[in-house]
């Protein structure tokens, strides 16, 4: 198993997931994107959803990786799509965690639900920079992303990629309907493939806040 974290993460969001999945048997990686995680020195106003794709794609080839179960949490969902558009020999399975299923020349801003709040107010010097963020606190912590990696658009041109197995994970919170939910275009648009959608009752960080039961979930992906 694969783990793409999300906007402003790193890989450090799936280690104890990826600790339980291991005690199973699985063999799990968990690499951060550039400008992210324990690389967020390097963040530069460059970086955008090509770069996250190539490091992705990357990965997979210096480490020879074969059948992979790729999984994407929110952003990440775009470098997913994108990787298995360029790599789809080397993909075994797509899995969106709570995550932008795309479509060809979308990006994350023409992706948005047309009520999501307005997240440009947000960017400082060509960076998103959440407002719960606190520059002083210990890592791990979330960390400002590069803006260009959400006005970026996607190519997904391979139909190889259209034939890759896949699966959708909505996370919904407790009292919340999943049709208000914020991914919840994803499991139509899953379902729309014949992929299968499972709801999971949880916040949109499920293996930060319930690592066992999303681990279990994962495990019994097909």
């Amino acid at each position: 198993m694969l783990f793409v974290h999300g906007a402003s993460g790193g890989g450090w969001q799936f280690k104890q997931v990826a600790a339980l999945m291991e005690a199973k048997g699985w063999k799990t990686y968990r690499p951060s994107l550039s400008g992210l995680g324990e690389h967020y020195h390097t963040a530069t106003t460059n970086i955008g959803l090509t770069t996250h794709i190539e490091d992705i794609v990357n990965f997979i080839l210096f480490e020879d990786l074969r059948d992979v179960n790729l999984l994407g949490h929110s952003y990440a969902g775009f470098v997913i799509a994108g990787v298995a558009d360029r790599i789809p020999e080397r993909i075994r399975h797509v899995i969106y965690l709570d995550a932008f299923v795309p479509l060809d020349g979308e990006s994350l801003m023409t992706t948005r639900r047309p009520d999501a709040p307005d997240s440009t107010k947000n960017v400082k010097d060509g960076f998103l920079v959440r407002p719960a963020m606190k520059a002083n606190a210990p890592p791990p912590r979330q960390v400002p992303q590069p803006f260009k990696t959400f006005t970026e658009t996607v190519a997904l041109k391979n139909p190889a990629a259209a034939k890759i197995p896949g699966t959708v994970i909505l996370t919904v919170a407790k009292g919340q309907r999943p049709e208000a939910d914020t991914f919840y275009f994803s499991t139509v648009r899953g379902r729309d493939r014949g992929w299968p959608v499972h709801i999971m009752e949880a916040d949109h960080y499920p293996m930060l806040r319930q690592p066992e039961a999303t681990a279990a979930l994962l495990m019994n992906i097909k």
